[in-house]
């Protein structure tokens, strides 16, 4: 059994790390919350656009085939596929950016050319470890999203799709399944679905018929697809960070759990040693006692 330096040594070890795993708990949590209120504030900006999308499509439905241009004639090696993945900056939060790598290589695993952009040190720095060459670097961090970044990341791989160096485009994220499970999933950001394009359920809808498009329906459409492009990928943004410092939280809150358990062991092996430290003084004192008498 350790002594009671060593027990105490391990318990001040351990409170100072349950310490950090709850002051990072409640960074994540905060952090969450606040990206959460700026989603829900830009939401309605974007399902605005995507309902004028739609009643663009409605009212001239041969409006934007640039962006629905499917290639289906590009197959095999002829084709390139494209992947925005994003990842963390650090660590700590689980199988977070475990998932998205992999999911990536699962869905690259094809006989088309493959291109990745990145987002994210974690990422970034797999793909570099493994040799897989990265087309673009986002370089910034994956931290604190805006709609500038959005914008910027849109404007590069829009360009690609319409230059024909990409036939299809790709996002891998996390996403919140509920309060206790993210999952990584990928989402198609082009080319387009018509089906997809749809109106919101809501008033906006109302008297669309009376709307004209100036000067046509055509570059009205071309115009509004990269904003409805960056809204989504704005909302991806969003969502991964969220999901980070929610599987963050869920990472320290296990980790908290877990030493508040060994905290419990160690206490009671605490106690026992003690109690035998003592019951061995008191031998000692009472064997002194009878050897003095003795003599």
């Amino acid at each position: 059994m350790a002594n009671l330096r060593e027990i105490q040594g391990r318990m001040k070890s351990i409170q100072d790390t349950a310490k950090i795993t709850n002051a990072m708990y409640m960074v994540s949590s905060s952090k969450l919350q606040k990206a959460r209120r700026d989603l829900k504030n830009t939401e309605p900006y974007f399902y605005l656009i995507q309902d004028s999308l739609a009643k663009i499509l409605d009212a001239s439905p041969n409006a934007g085939n640039k962006f629905f241009d499917k290639r289906p004639q590009r197959q095999g090696k002829g084709r390139t596929i494209g992947y925005l993945l994003i990842t963390a900056d650090k660590g700590l939060a689980g199988a977070y950016n475990y998932n998205v790598i992999k999911l990536a290589e699962k869905l690259s695993d094809n006989d088309c050319k493959n291109m990745f952009f990145v987002v994210g040190q974690l990422g970034r720095h797999y793909l570099e470890k493994k040799g897989i060459p990265i087309d673009i670097h986002f370089n910034y961090t994956a931290q604190n999203p805006t709609i500038n970044r959005a914008r910027h990341i849109t404007g590069k791989l829009v360009d690609l799709f319409l230059e024909q160096k990409v036939d299809e485009l790709y996002v891998i994220y996390t996403k919140i399944v509920n309060s206790i499970t993210v999952e990584a999933v990928s989402k198609k950001i082009l080319p387009l679905e018509q089906h997809k394009t749809h109106m919101q359920d809501n008033d906006l809808t109302d008297d669309y018929q009376e709307m004209i498009f100036l000067p046509d329906p055509e570059t009205v459409f071309n115009t509004m697809v990269p904003s409805y492009i960056t809204g989504f990928i704005y909302g991806i943004l969003i969502e991964s960070y969220c999901s980070e410092h929610n599987a963050r939280m869920l990472a320290m809150q296990t980790a908290g759990d877990s030493a508040a358990k060994m905290l419990r062991e160690l206490s009671v092996q605490y106690n026992r040693a003690r109690q035998a430290a003592i019951t061995q003084e008191i031998t000692e004192v009472v064997g002194g006692a009878a050897a003095s008498r003795e003599k």
